[in-house]
């Protein structure tokens, strides 16, 4: 998960809204909340929640630092609903923290670290685009740093108890049941807040609202949650193997928290974040105490609110098992919902669909913090970018009547490998075997369809007949024996066949704008748009488990040499269109280069293909 940075963009070049006077407010509008309060007059003020916890042990209760920009009718009467943005990214920093080793010559290490000791930098609140658009529509945006974070007290913790606790005390004091103080110590009241509150960011600080949700607190109606996360172990961890997001190897909790560390004095934290190091157990990475503490999809049956979810299917950083495990605990619980899933990686709404997102998000705030009667809840439940700016509807996700089909493993007609992906069974005693080599990457061993290699198995397809997608979560199932120093099994699940794909959702050099501009604190964004390139294949969902968890992610039970066991697997959700003529693969190999750690070369599998298949989720 990646540090925010503040964004630079043109002056605003949009409509400039001018002071009106409102005959009632905003919220009794017919056709939903209007423009029509000054952002240029509106209030701005900085203020310190006082929280329960004592995150930094230092007697004092820590107190969280929130920017808060509202109407100035606000100063008049007028009461409105607040949006709050929740996040660790406000707080400036040049201090990076250094990854932790990939590559295991023992055990896993941990990077040494110390506190950044150079002058406090500061808080920055430019990048929010929620003032900009909503404030002069009648509601407060509120910038809220977390605990340790900009000009807060506290420890960050990757939203463990306390992180979460403090940041439940903004909502808390919006309903009048917390306090908040002026820099000079003076108590000041939300008197403006008609209580309804809104929750809204991506990445961390779409995480943090879902975790301030677990908590079932007064006042907190809605959530958007881009790119959020319901458990952190899904993030680092897979099936008790340590895996990091991609882009990021050697990240882990502890990091997170470190970086992010960007609070005055922040030497008085070095204790917490040494704890976390230990904690978090990057040598087993089973499922422990701190990884329960946050895992907050299984507390989320205490919300009684809404949750409007957006993801990006090719995001390796906060992968699609995150917004699944987060989809998945809203309907067990019945929790109103809708989700977006866009053809970009870690991408904003805001940049994929511009003013439709905008429209939407603006429906839904209305709807449930202004109860307007608006058609927001009549439109499909799931919308898919099915190809760039062209969007699919569902009912739910994974696409209803989506059915599982097992394919199997099976040795080559003319030589054992490359296998054959088949929905026959491979022939009895069949085995087949690699050795590990945690120096090559993952596309290296996709390549050469037509070819054998040392390091992995790879089982094909016969062209597809038909365009067919999958929908849901595959799941493969190996039955090997694993001999050597990693402990890891991986897959890859590829699509095989020259075409033009998406890379990334790239900016361009022209602007958009969406609201006033006042200062540096910009209403106006780079447009973005989708760069394609061909290639011959690509990587479709990739899984990963540590053998020594073959039976649960929270016990690691040591394997025997030589013995045969059987590993059964979730890869990583996917909605993904196959073509007609392209071919399905399957690739077995032990280090995933990106995402795993690297063991010591030589680890051997052998694999019986009469007890390995893989089972997958196609619809249309």
């Amino acid at each position: 998960m990646k540090i925010m940075r503040v964004l630079t963009m043109a002056g605003f070049a949009g409509l400039l809204l001018t002071s009106t006077a409102v005959a009632a407010p905003a919220q009794v509008a017919s056709r939903g909340t209007e423009p029509v309060y000054d952002y240029t007059q509106a209030i701005r003020e900085q203020v310190y929640v006082e929280t329960p916890v004592d995150s930094d042990r230092d007697g004092k209760k820590d107190r969280l630092s929130v920017y808060v920009v509202r109407p100035k009718e606000t100063d008049g009467g007028l009461k409105v609903a607040s949006i709050v943005e929740p996040s660790p990214y406000f707080g400036l920093t040049d201090a990076p923290a250094d990854y932790h080793p990939a590559d295991v010559t023992d055990v896993p290490g941990i990077a040494p670290w110390s506190p950044p000791t150079g002058a406090w930098q500061g808080a920055n609140y430019d990048r929010v685009y929620y003032d900009n658009y909503f404030v002069p529509r009648g509601y407060a945006v509120l910038s809220a740093n977390t605990l340790g974070t900009g000009d807060s007290d506290g420890c960050p913790s990757a939203i463990g108890t306390e992180e979460k606790l403090g940041m439940k005390t903004v909502v808390e004091w919006l309903t009048g049941d917390a306090k908040a103080f002026t820099s000079g110590g003076k108590e000041i009241k939300a008197s403006w807040s008609t209580g309804n509150v809104a929750m809204a960011g991506k990445s961390y600080d779409g995480t943090l609202p879902v975790a301030v949700a677990s908590t079932g607190v007064k006042g907190l109606k809605t959530v958007v949650s881009i790119s959020g996360i319901a458990s952190w172990y899904s993030y680092y961890r897979a099936n008790g193997a340590v895996v990091s997001p991609g882009g990021f190897v050697g990240e882990d909790a502890d990091l997170h928290a470190k970086v992010v560390l960007t609070r005055k004095n922040p030497e008085v934290c070095a204790p917490e974040m040494h704890e976390m190091e230990k904690a978090m157990d990057r040598v087993s990475g089973d499922y422990t105490a701190f990884w329960k503490e946050r895992n907050f999809a299984k507390d989320l049956g205490n919300f009684h609110g809404s949750v409007f979810q957006v993801a990006g299917i090719n995001d390796w950083n906060v992968k699609p098992k995150n917004f699944t495990d987060l989809w998945d605990a809203l309907g067990r619980n019945d929790i109103k919902r809708k989700l977006w899933i866009h053809q970009g990686a870690h991408d904003d709404p805001l940049y994929v669909a511009e003013q439709a997102w905008l429209d939407t998000v603006h429906k839904w705030f209305d709807h449930e913090l202004y109860g307007i009667d608006n058609d927001v809840m009549r439109q499909p439940r799931v919308r898919f970018e099915t190809a760039p700016g062209q969007w699919a509807n569902y009912r739910d996700w994974p696409e209803p009547g989506a059915r599982d089909v097992t394919l199997r493993f099976k040795a080559g007609d003319k030589a054992p490998q490359p296998g054959v992906l088949t929905a026959g069974w491979p022939g009895f005693g069949q085995r087949q075997g690699f050795v590990d080599d945690p120096a090559r990457s993952a596309d290296s061993l996709v390549a050469g369809v037509g070819q054998a290699d040392p390091n992995r198995l790879l089982y094909v397809s016969d062209p597809l007949p038909k365009d067919v997608r999958i929908s849901g979560t595959p799941e493969i199932t190996v039955r090997a024996s694993v001999d050597g120093k990693s402990p890891y099994l991986s897959a890859l699940l590829v699509d095989y066949g020259k075409d033009t794909r998406i890379t990334e959702l790239k900016a361009t050099t022209e602007n958009w704008c969406f609201g006033p501009t006042v200062g540096t604190d910009t209403g106006c964004r780079a447009k973005r748009q989708y760069a394609t390139a061909e290639s011959d294949f690509q990587v479709v969902s990739r899984g990963w488990m540590d053998v020594r968890n073959r039976d649960s992610a929270s016990v690691t039970e040591p394997i025997k040499p030589g013995r045969q066991y059987d590993f059964t697997w979730q890869m990583e959700p996917r909605q993904y269109q196959l073509k007609a003529g392209h071919r399905l693969g399957v690739v077995l190999l032990v280090t995933d280069h990106d995402y795993t750690l690297r063991y010591p070369a030589g680890t051997k599998i052998s694999a019986s293909l009469l007890g390995s298949s893989i089972r997958i989720p196609f619809a249309g």
